[in-house]
């Protein structure tokens, strides 16, 4: 049996008997309601997410919240009528009262409005990004700060980027300025594209993104903890590689203390995500394009889930996935960055406008699009959206070939320190 609670103000039911005011069912309205569970375990679970399949509000948080026939079947008395009549409108979210901020996640969502953007690193993907994000995002961004370690690329960026403009609607992109180090954190969407140690083309290296890993993991956790000191309660984007693991780095080092402990006063889970996955579901539909015969229908029923990497994992079609040509487009997404490399280029123009601009983007409109999000101590790519209810993931009904695939990408993941 659930009980019914007002909170601050917000309609909140509860299995747990609360010291909260009881409230009615009926008095939700058309308004949002809070489900609250309990997890301890702050490493393995959101504080609060959309609930779009109600076994998500029991089920352990893992990648089987992708897969509708993976989750087991919700205890009797964990829902009633008005549960799934909000969760069948889009109106129930879940929140952890385990989680140090809970209270303040029953709010109601603020009214839309354009974003400050922050911008950290000016090289190759990063001043292509931002290209991107001033070309497209004039509906979302009010305005983008970029910073440097070097002070004379963001100086030159800020002069170059402002002589963009259309002719007699000099208002119509969001303006750039330069951004000191210390008030990076002074915005509602942080961006981090530093990188280090990029092996150069002809190194021989095969899995490049890893190569980064543990000298990008020491510079993503420094700018963590800075958002942990400034109480960031924006988004923190993850485009640089590898950003399923860098990701996971930056949500730990902001949730850890000065004594090493992990006490969940940093970002939550939901705050973080990587973006990857855009340009390898862009380069399997370039491959289907190329081989319509093969490939054609992952453009009209595929899916991409995953790391950025070795185990990425495409699907030609969900209704009727074929394994052997799933693997195939793959092995062609995965590579495709060492096929530019034997041009002599740097593949990053398209990662920086598939996976960062128009992911970004897509991101701050609410819509559907690619990205790496929590899954129960990791995070994996897949198909998500941001909504005034919470982080919303999709779940399918899949193929037992294809989800052992997304099993192995999240061992991978996990074993990954």
């Amino acid at each position: 049996m659930l009980n019914y609670y007002q909170i601050g103000g917000a309609l909140c039911c509860s299995a747990e008997e609360l010291p909260y005011p009881a409230a009615q069912p009926g008095q939700l309205g058309d308004g949002v309601l809070n489900y609250l569970v309990r997890r301890e375990d702050l490493t393995r679970s959101r504080a609060s997410w959309k609930v779009n399949d109600l076994r998500t509000l029991a089920a352990p948080e893992d990648v089987a919240w992708l897969n509708g026939k993976a989750m087991p079947a919700l205890e009797r008395g964990l829902a009633d009528g008005t549960v799934a009549d909000a969760a069948e409108q889009g109106r129930l979210r879940a929140v952890n009262l385990a989680h140090p901020a809970w209270e303040s996640l029953l709010a109601p969502a603020a009214p839309k409005k354009k974003q400050r953007l922050h911008l950290l690193a000016l090289g190759d993907v990063g001043s292509t990004l931002l290209l991107g994000l001033r070309l497209m995002g004039a509906d979302v961004l009010d305005s983008i700060g970029i910073c440097d370690v070097n002070e004379k690329a963001a100086a030159r960026w800020e002069f170059e980027i402002n002589q963009i403009a259309f002719p007699w609607n000099y208002d119509a992109l969001p303006p750039v300025d330069v951004v000191p180090m210390d008030k990076l954190m002074d915005c509602d969407v942080f961006v981090f594209v530093a990188s280090k140690g990029i092996p150069p083309v002809g190194s021989g290296v095969k899995d490049v993104r890893m190569a980064q890993y543990e000298n990008n993991k020491a510079i993503v956790s420094q700018y963590a903890k800075q958002a942990r000191e400034a109480g960031f309660k924006g988004l923190f984007c993850v485009v640089s590689d590898p950003v399923d693991a860098l990701a996971r780095a930056a949500w730990q080092a902001s949730n850890t203390d000065e004594n090493g402990n992990f006490d969940g006063k940093g970002l939550r889970p939901e705050q973080v995500q990587g973006y990857g996955l855009g340009v390898m579901n862009a380069r399997a539909a370039y491959y289907a394009k190329r081989q319509p015969e093969l490939f054609g229908d992952f453009l009209t029923e595929g899916r991409a889930f995953g790391p950025h990497g070795q185990d990425l994992v495409i699907a030609n079609s969900i209704a009727n996935y074929d394994d052997e040509r799933s693997r195939a487009l793959t092995k062609l997404a995965v590579t495709a960055n060492m096929e530019m490399r034997a041009l002599g280029y740097k593949p990053y123009v398209a990662p920086a406008l598939s996976s960062g601009a128009i992911s970004i983007l897509l991101t701050l409109r609410g819509e559907w699009h690619y990205g790496a999000v929590y899954f129960g101590g990791i995070y994996m790519g897949c198909r998500t959206r941001y909504t005034a209810v919470g982080l919303e993931t999709e779940v399918l009904d899949m193929p037992a070939a294809l989800f052992e695939r997304i099993r192995q990408a999240e061992a991978g993941l996990a074993a990954l320190k």
